[in-house]
């Protein structure tokens, strides 16, 4: 599966990575979309399995050489640099032009997913009655996990570490949204916002040689509450990959099947025409994060209003993120007749 790559394959697995953490920052759009479409979720999954016992043996017994090379490192190393990237660029662009332009980048992304959906269909030839159930079901879970209101915010340990498991999602299955599920588990700020901000407090005031936080019982409680995040998506991470491995070995059609009707039922989530509902108290403030920043509930859909310029200017997003998937396309057909 580990493939030999030419520098411009690296740079654009970087960028691959670059999308992909872009994708996973935002609530309804998944990661595993980019992987699929860009062509190398299979090995993405494959070198996720491959972190394992005889891999960690390799690692506490100094073979860095042979874990690295065990693992498919330089893969993992240049998509992981990308999404590293992503965090500190694309993602914080994506979150200026979602506060400024929010319905003209749902659109884009909503014409992304129209696009990936064509992308991954027109090659696909298994059609038969186990594949059409297959994607039906997929269909109605995704758009039912559109539609599904969202929890309260629950910080127990062992509920931590299942959002974990499940916020990984998005990076492997492609359609499923980890951001998106864990507003619907009611976590996303606890764990995407407050905790990240309290670890990068932490880091601030220990470099400056301040351990007071040590004393600070809430900040322990949230630092302790990342820990076990981490851990769970860890174990997410690993787990998933190697019950997709498996899948896709043996049910590769069925599996494929599934997913295709799972992006599908995304549309549901990325839908760029909805009203974002925040999250108030009883006597009807409106909440705020630890920056400052309105809680998120859930969102309200509506149809648009086909006279205004606004709806024609979401249209033209949707076309140009329908583009930039046909494009990935026609990348990958120059690439095939170069070689």
């Amino acid at each position: 599966m580990p493939q030999e790559r030419t520098i411009t394959d690296k740079l654009f697995l970087v960028i691959k990575g670059l999308f992909m953490g872009a994708a996973n920052k935002v609530p309804g759009v998944s990661g595993g979309i980019v992987a699929f479409v860009g062509g190398f979720y299979e090995e993405f999954i494959y070198s996720l399995q491959k972190v394992n016992l005889k891999a960690f043996k390799l690692l506490f017994n100094g073979r860095f050489k042979s874990f690295y090379q065990y693992i498919n490192g330089s893969f993992l190393v240049l998509l992981i640099s990308g999404m590293l990237i992503s965090y500190f660029s694309i993602s914080r662009l994506l979150d200026y032009f979602l506060d400024r332009k929010e319905l003209f980048v749902w659109a884009g992304f909503f014409g992304m997913v129209i696009g990936s959906i064509y992308y991954i269909l027109k090659d696909y030839r298994q059609w038969g009655k186990k594949t059409i159930l297959a994607c039906f079901i997929g269909l109605i879970v995704g758009l039912s996990i559109s539609f599904l209101n969202p929890a309260t915010e629950n910080d127990h340990l062992v509920f931590i570490f299942f959002c974990g498991i499940i916020s990984v999602s998005g990076m492997t299955l492609p359609g499923l949204s980890g951001s998106f599920i864990l507003i619907l588990l009611g976590n996303y700020v606890l764990l995407l916002v407050d905790s990240v901000n309290s670890l990068y407090d932490t880091i601030t005031e220990v470099i400056q040689g301040d351990f007071s936080f040590m004393e600070n019982k809430e900040r322990l409680h949230i630092l302790t509450v990342l820990a076990v995040f981490t851990a769970g998506s860890a174990t997410g991470l690993v787990t998933l990959s190697h019950v997709l491995g498996y899948v896709l070995k043996h049910y590769k059609a069925i599996t494929q099947a599934v997913i295709i009707g799972f992006i599908t039922g995304s549309l549901g989530v990325v839908w760029p025409w909805k009203k974002t509902i925040f999250k108030t108290d009883g006597m009807g403030n409106l909440l705020k994060d630890s920056n400052g920043d309105l809680i998120i509930s859930n969102y309200q859909r509506y149809w648009p209003d086909i006279t205004t310029m606004e709806t024609w200017g979401a249209i033209f997003f949707i076309i140009f993120g329908i583009f930039v998937l046909l494009s990935l396309d026609w990348y990958g057909k120059i690439r095939k007749e170069g070689k």
